[in-house]
């Protein structure tokens, strides 16, 4: 096939070379393909070399992504403006699948189990998380409950709540990780995403902030990750601004600022406005919720 040409990761079709963008943690260019069968944006040519790429430097924001700051949210969990992400999430959550003490949720990609500790506290029920290298140890070793993979096929079927925060975009290929996340969850159970909406993007993907080719390899619009939970075998539910999303905006405008702790100028502003103005251009609240459908 064409250097122009490669298969589509989500639905198979021909994807086409777009152009190329350099990344700034790993000088080179990385090549970009769009379907126009599903509009899944893709990098061809992904960096693969994980332990170098989510290394101890990436965790406190010296890596591919400046704006991460696990350790400090690790060593201050009541300091962090993730605490506003943490808390949007449960009430996003419990509008979808009501929490009670015997729901059973795992955060799939939990980085340093942050959330898994935050709803531990908040919220009556059996919350896990799932995650991979040293940063999953680090957070073992605070007692913040992390499966490793080994554990997964023994909680096949038996999840109500899958989350999956900020994780897709790190993954060649979705359809697979979907059908994985799919596997864990009861009929009725939820698979409740977020990753960056690629549709307002569509013109200008190279100026979009969120293409950090080096970590982000997979760009979703909406209708893309409907097709993908669909062919992972999901009934996907469009919901709309949930409950919470007024929260998980105001981290993720926030990160984008560079805060790291919250302020006395930010708790003033109207975020339930705010955040709404800003989804009206980015549009996060548009993509859909995976449900797995009982069986008739």
């Amino acid at each position: 096939m064409s250097e122009l040409k490669m298969p589509c990761r989500v639905c198979g079709k021909d994807a086409s070379f777009i152009g190329g963008k350099f990344g700034k943690y790993n000088v080179r260019k990385f090549s970009f393909y769009r379907c126009a069968d599903c509009a899944f944006t893709f990098i061809g040519d992904p960096w693969t070399e994980y332990a170098e790429i989510y290394n101890r430097a990436y965790y406190r924001g010296e890596g591919a992504d400046p704006l991460v700051d696990y350790h400090f949210e690790l060593d201050h969990p009541d300091k962090t403006i993730r605490l506003y992400e943490w808390r949007g999430i449960l009430e996003a959550v419990n509008a979808l699948h009501r929490i009670t003490p015997q729901t059973k949720w795992i955060d799939f990609g939990c980085g340093n189990g942050g959330l898994v500790r935050y709803v531990k506290q908040q919220a009556p029920c059996d919350i896990q998380g799932f995650e991979e290298g040293w940063i999953a140890d680090t957070a073992r070793s605070l007692e913040i409950p992390i499966l490793y993979e080994s554990d997964l096929a023994s909680r096949e079927g038996t999840c109500d709540v899958v989350t999956a925060i900020e994780v897709i975009e790190h993954v060649e290929k979705p359809v697979e990780f979907l059908q994985a996340v799919r596997k864990l969850l009861k009929p009725g159970g939820i698979l409740f995403l977020t990753t960056g909406n690629a549709a307002p993007h569509r013109k200008n993907i190279f100026d979009w902030g969120y293409t950090t080719p080096e970590i982000h390899i997979s760009f979703f619009e909406p209708s893309t990750l409907e097709r993908a939970m669909n062919l992972a075998g999901f009934t996907p539910e469009h919901h709309g601004f949930l409950p919470g999303f007024a929260d998980i905006i105001r981290f993720k405008v926030l990160k984008n600022l560079k805060l790291r702790q919250p302020a006395l100028w930010e708790r003033v502003l109207p975020w339930p406005l705010l955040s709404r103005i800003v989804d009206r251009v980015d549009r996060v609240t548009a993509h859909p919720v995976g449900r797995v459908t009982a069986p008739r």
